[in-house]
Parts: C-alpha cells; structure tokens; sequence
C-alpha cells in the first residue's frame, strides 16, 4: 500500500506493509537487518500514546504520524532497547528497517536523529 507522508514541509510517497495483529506483534522481531523487507505501518484507529521495545530486531527508524500522515516523531531504535516512548499521541506507526534496501527512504528522515 502507498501511504503519503508530509513531513517538514515536503510531502512524499512510500510503500508500506499494513501490518495486521499478528504484525503488530511481531514487527520486525526476529528479521535480520538486511533481509528486512518490508516498512511495517502500525494503523491504530485512535490517538494513542504506546511503548514499543526493539528486543530480538534489528536498528530500525520510528515514525510517528498523525490521522493526517503528518509526521509527529522520528526516532533511531537500536537493538534490544526496552522502552521506546514518543512524547505524543499518533494514529500510526511506521517501522523502517536500516538497511541498503530502505537507504533511501532513510535519508529522507537522516538529519533528524
């Protein structure tokens, strides 16, 4: 699916995998760094402030977004990290896999973490 993303002024399309309960479970636990295939979106239905954690994952990006697709927080993760808290509620969740395959779509965030 394409989602399109506003963020700093720039607006931008990515194709992402909507993740269903199983997904959202799993993320991208137990994936190697460079067999990561997919930009995971976690679509919650209302604003939510949740906690992730990066146990058994690779490095990967954040990105918090709002109803509008606007992009609410950007944070690095690194392995094994068990608290990931953004400062504000989101609608959506995109995780973003830091490999060759995604170095592009990384660098549209890059500047900010």
């Amino acid at each position: 699916m394409k989602i399109n993303l506003k963020y700093k002024k720039k607006k931008f399309e990515i194709d992402v995998k909507v993740c269903n309960l199983f997904w959202m479970v799993k993320g991208l636990m137990f994936t190697r760094r460079e067999k990561a295939r997919a930009l995971l979106l976690f679509d919650f239905k209302k604003p939510r402030r949740l906690k992730i954690h990066s146990f058994f994952c690779p490095k990967f990006l954040a990105v918090w977004l709002d109803e509008k697709n606007k992009v609410q927080e950007i944070k690095l993760v690194k392995p094994f990290n068990p608290l990931v808290l953004p400062k504000k509620k989101f609608n959506k969740l995109i995780e973003i896999p830091i490999n060759k395959t995604y170095k592009k779509v990384v660098e549209l965030f890059a500047k900010d973490f």
